[in-house]
């Protein structure tokens, strides 16, 4: 990532890459807009998603609010690059979920000076078992990979054996660090 203030050759603004529109061998990643909140939100809105993070679902404002925060690409003040793409079966099928990553300056160890992103999937109860997370977040490593990317984090609830298996299949380990209930995956990601 460049550090610049002004917009990067991606088109973000503070040093950020925009999210671009990807393509998967089932998938079509779109970057989130506030105009994805009526179609999404029966999908990730199902309270059977929020058994795993402890939450409870989102009324609808609740979450078209948090799409158009999202959406804005980077945190207010400027110190994480916020991408979010929501999954949709190629080629104009439903939407089945999202993926997203946070990406932040790293300051230690190998990825100094470099970028990491900590990823994040959701996939519809409808459409779970079918690979399509993993698909989702190899596709947005590649791409951030390409744009400077070098360290990869998840964070995932124990026991959550989909989830740690979409992790593993990027390459990510789990470290000793548990915040909030959650284990700190890590790794440089293939």
């Amino acid at each position: 990532m460049n550090g610049a203030d002004g917009p990067n050759e991606a088109g973000g603004t503070a040093g950020w890459p925009v999210a671009a529109p990807l393509t998967t061998r089932r998938l079509r990643l779109e970057p989130l807009r506030a105009g994805h909140a009526a179609e999404a939100f029966p999908v990730l809105a199902d309270a059977r998603l929020h058994t795993w993070t402890g939450e409870r679902p989102p009324t609808r404002g609740e979450f078209e609010a948090r799409l158009r925060r999202q959406s804005v690409g980077r945190s207010p003040d400027g110190t994480e690059g916020w991408l979010n793409w929501m999954l949709r079966l190629a080629p104009d099928g439903p939407l089945v979920g999202t993926v997203q990553a946070t990406l932040r300056t790293s300051t230690e160890g190998a990825g100094a000076g470099g970028c990491t992103a900590e990823l994040a999937w959701v996939v519809g109860t409808f459409a779970q078992g079918n690979g399509y997370a993993r698909e989702a977040a190899h596709a947005i490593a590649r791409w951030l990979r390409d744009r400077g990317t070098d360290t990869f984090t998840a964070h995932i609830r124990t026991g959550h054996t989909a989830s740690e298996s979409v992790a593993r299949a990027l390459g990510l380990s789990p470290t000793r660090t548990v915040v909030d209930g959650e284990i700190r995956w890590s790794g440089r990601a293939r």
